[in-house]
């Protein structure tokens, strides 16, 4: 890892110290203890503004230009705030911020063409020794700003700027522009490739660089939480740079990243016309599987726990319609639609690692409010109207990202046919693509050799990307290096009834203490408990499941039906 340049002979010798405990802190058997807090001294804003010197390409460990420093400010506490409304349950919540040093900065392409990364580094006055780096959503180029909640973290729990974490986002290395398509900066390939995975890298590398300049020292432990493509991006690093980070949470990751977008395609093109479900139906469809699955578990209480065993009791031909059409039944175009949706995707040829095929989704959470009015089906799949060409925000979420991607990523037409493209017609690019962004490579034994740690959370009623893809990894990984070896750095957990951005069910739960126990004491994570909270402090928890680590769902017990303890995780 290149570091950066001293600049004085008492921070290298406090820089090679820190090395030191790093190159520790990666072995298996030797854990560095927990860093004394470190100040950012007696006037802190003024070491603050004293961060804007530029950090040299040599601090970076990819080929990278420098990274410039915007501004360096300090900013005051703030109290927490809970807004209305908010796009995802968690976006409602303001944390409480304790006064920090926010600098802002972006670091330069090698392409004059390509955009800048842009970044965001949080220094708090007391520092714990530690980083977390922030994961993405969507196709980013928005700047994120790591102050707020981690992915699924209570509302009630301080955020990892409170608690001492110096803290870190990016764009990823575009900016999402007005009248513009999210995924246009994928025609230059230097963007392509900092989405893919080198911006999270070289953010990485500069953060290290600016703790060092500020702290004089290096985080002894660097985590990274992401959520969706925040999630894809920590497995992505735990794959292609097992160095970089002592702790990994992903949830929801958008994994198999080539075989969803291509199944957005498809799944949208299945409801064009006469395929396209109207909300009445949706939420037929909803009562249906519960009505067939939600007792299963030994109770009735809105939630499938089981969904792969659902599959075996839900039929959805059983709706389709025997009279005149309704909203109580499906016509045959929508009953091939649903069924559509829940089948694999199968290609002709082989993606990056071998794979051929995306999993199906569902059922469960068909009806789930995920945000706003509508949520389940209607947010991610389905819209507020059939697919249009080109795809407008009416749209499902799944066809207006998935179209897109194939015009920018796969056919490099914007204009590209939807209804006649085939993924056989763009093989080369098709391959390309998925070898940058499919983190699919069952083989961690790297991250495994350094004594990293990889929590993964699946939401079993996710329509936004199929659930049963991160389960399908975890089991490639075990395929690859055995059950007990995997068991000691990876666990995969199953949320049931639990919408993509958090909604449905229990799904809060603080991984990043789970994460530090384990990768600093030693301490599997055990007994971990989802909770269902209100939007509104003092945080009341509502319901609670336990976290169950997959094959195992929680089965009901008997007891208090909003209490964890009346369930068992049972396989």
């Amino acid at each position: 890892m290149a570091l950066e340049h001293p600049i004085t002979a008492r921070r290298a010798a406090v820089g090679g110290l820190a090395l030191s405990a790093l190159l520790l802190a990666g072995c298996a058997t030797v854990e560095a203890p927990p860093p004394a807090p470190i100040s950012l001294g007696a006037d802190p804003a003024a070491a603050c503004a004293g961060l804007n010197a530029p950090v040299p390409a040599s601090a970076i460990g990819l080929p990278s230009g420098a990274a410039r420093i915007d501004s360096a400010t300090w900013v005051d506490a703030t109290p927490l705030s809970v807004a209305e409304r908010g796009p995802t349950p968690a976006a409602r919540v303001n944390p409480a911020t304790p006064a920090f040093c926010r600098v802002l900065g972006r670091i330069d392409p090698l392409d004059p063409a390509a955009p800048p990364i842009v970044f965001q580094v949080n220094l708090p006055a007391s520092w714990n020794g530690r980083s977390v780096q922030y994961g993405g959503g969507g196709f980013n180029g928005v700047l994120i700003n790591a102050i707020g909640l981690p992915p699924a973290a209570r509302f009630d729990t301080p955020t990892p700027l409170a608690q001492g974490y110096l803290t870190v986002g990016t764009d990823s290395g575009h900016q999402a522009k007005p009248n513009e398509a999210p995924q246009a900066f994928a025609l230059n390939d230097e963007a392509l490739v900092n989405f893919a995975h080198a911006s999270y890298k070289k953010v990485r590398d500069v953060s290290v660089a600016l703790a060092k300049r500020a702290y004089g020292r290096a985080p002894v432990k660097l985590y990274f939480m992401g959520s969706s493509e925040g999630g894809r991006e920590g497995l992505t690093m735990a794959q292609r740079y097992p160095e970089a980070f002592d702790g990994i949470f992903s949830r929801v990751p958008v994994i198999h990243w080539t075989g969803l977008q291509h199944a957005g395609l498809r799944d949208g093109l299945a409801t064009v016309g006469e395929g396209w479900i109207r909300p009445a139906q949706v939420q037929r469809v909803h009562q249906a599987v519960l009505a067939a699955c939600d007792a299963a578990d030994g109770l009735a209480d809105g939630i499938v726990a089981d969904p792969v065993g659902c599959r075996q009791r839900f039929d959805v031909s059983a709706l389709r319609c025997t009279g005149a059409a309704s909203d109580d039944c499906l016509n045959p175009a929508q009953v091939k639609a649903v069924q559509t949706l829940m089948s694999p995707i199968r290609f002709s040829f082989e993606l990056a690692n071998g794979l051929r095929e995306y999993p199906g989704r569902g059922p469960s959470g068909e009806g789930v409010p995920a945000f706003g009015p509508t949520g389940g089906w209607a947010a991610w799949w389905l819209g507020q109207a059939a697919p249009a060409f080109p795809p407008v925000q009416a749209n499902g979420i799944a066809w207006f990202y998935g179209a897109g991607a194939i015009q920018y990523f796969y056919a490099q037409d914007p204009k590209a046919d939807l209804r006649s493209y085939q993924p056989e017609n763009h093989l080369p690019r098709v391959r390309q693509v998925s070898a940058l962004m499919d983190s699919t490579n069952p083989d961690l034994s790297a991250f495994q050799a350094r004594g990293g740690k990889l929590l993964l959370l699946e939401n079993l009623a996710d329509y936004a990307q199929s659930p049963y893809a991160g389960i399908q990894y975890h089991q490639s990984v075990v395929a690859r290096l055995g059950a007990a070896s995997v068991d000691g750095f990876f666990k995969l957990y199953t949320a049931p009834g639990v919408d993509h951005v958090g909604s449905g069910a229990p799904a809060n739960v603080d991984m990043l203490a789970a994460l530090t126990g384990w990768v600093e004491q030693g301490r599997a994570p055990v007994g971990l408990q989802l909770v269902e909270q209100t939007v509104a402090a003092p945080f009341t928890v509502q319901r609670a499941r336990p976290l169950c680590e997959w094959p195992q769902l929680p089965r009901y017990q008997g007891g208090d039906a909003n209490s964890a303890a009346s369930f068992n995780c049972t396989q």
